[in-house]
């Protein structure tokens, strides 16, 4: 998913070189979206992981 943010902000930034504005701007609210989800999955995974603990092999 960070390869997709990534990618989606060298777009927005070739594009806002050659002026296509529109498309750069659109580009970085994809961008900005994924990694908001992103961040919460993290923490979600991460409260879990907390309130599971690890448990031992039996």
């Amino acid at each position: 998913m960070l390869n997709l943010i990534v990618t989606l902000l060298i777009i927005a930034l070739i594009a806002a070189v050659l002026g296509f504005g529109g498309i750069a701007s659109a580009a970085v609210g994809i961008a900005k979206i994924v990694f908001f989800v992103v961040l919460v999955f993290f923490l979600i995974a991460l409260v879990f992981g907390a309130i599971g603990g690890a448990r031992p092999i039996a």
